[in-house]
């Protein structure tokens, strides 16, 4: 069963991609000829993420505010595929797209904490502890999977990974707005931060099995110490 699932699920996923890279195709190529790189792009998707979340989510504007990171997330679609057709994908692109979607879910989830710190706003000191909790496991979910590789080892999966959580807390803040229901976005906010909680724990729990069946590779790469020399024989002997 658990097999099946994993298959439907990369399933739908590539039906996605082929048909977004088909939408975003025009565009990517129109920009490509205007002399736009991909890097502007990510800066510029990062950039419009960010205010669409720390101005309109601190207002309460939460279904406006999804609108417009909506528009701008496609970004991250955009650059990559400017980048692959243009045969500019590097390591330096790589990283900057890496870093700056960091920034942006941070945009995201901050956005909603200031809203429920605002007492005309979400007016929630809890939900707002929360929301910050969400966030802080969000970004280590993220960290610990990126420590493991730079380890050499692999953390990734578990229960709730960076688009099941992006998508999911936008989703949910858009229509618990329109539909003025404000318990949706505070029982997803609640289902995400145990969700990330546990998905920290699952990658750690897989990282150290990993390490413990190779007791060889446990070590980091570190010179051994020194040892201390013989001691010289006696003179006397």
């Amino acid at each position: 069963m658990v097999i099946r699932l994993d298959y439907d699920r990369v399933a739908m996923l590539n039906r996605f991609r082929q048909f977004w890279t088909k939408v975003i195709t025009p565009i990517a190529n129109l920009l490509l000829k205007l002399g736009v790189s991909a890097d502007v792009v990510t800066l510029v998707g990062t950039i419009g993420v960010s205010a669409g979340a720390l101005i309109f989510f601190p207002r309460g504007q939460l279904w406006l505010g999804v609108v417009i990171i909506t528009c701008f997330v496609f970004s991250d679609l955009i650059d990559g595929h400017m980048a692959r057709t243009s045969g500019t994908s590097s390591k330096w692109g790589s990283y900057l797209d890496s870093t700056l979607d960091r920034l942006g879910d941070g945009a995201v989830f901050g956005g909603l904490v200031m809203y429920y710190a605002n007492s005309n706003a979400g007016d929630s000191t809890l939900m707002a502890a929360v929301t910050l909790w969400a966030l802080v496991m969000g970004a280590t979910t993220s960290y610990a999977r990126a420590k493991a590789e730079s380890l050499g080892l692999k953390a990734s999966g578990g229960l709730a990974e960076r688009a099941d959580r992006l998508v999911s807390v936008l989703v949910i803040a858009f229509f618990s707005d329109v539909l003025d229901l404000p318990i949706l976005l505070k029982i997803v906010l609640w289902a995400l931060a145990i969700a990330s909680t546990i998905t920290v724990i699952q990658r750690s729990l897989s990282v150290r099995k990993q390490v413990l069946a190779d007791p060889a590779n446990a070590g980091l790469d570190t010179p051994p110490a020194p040892t201390e020399p013989p001691a010289e024989p006696d003179a006397k002997n």
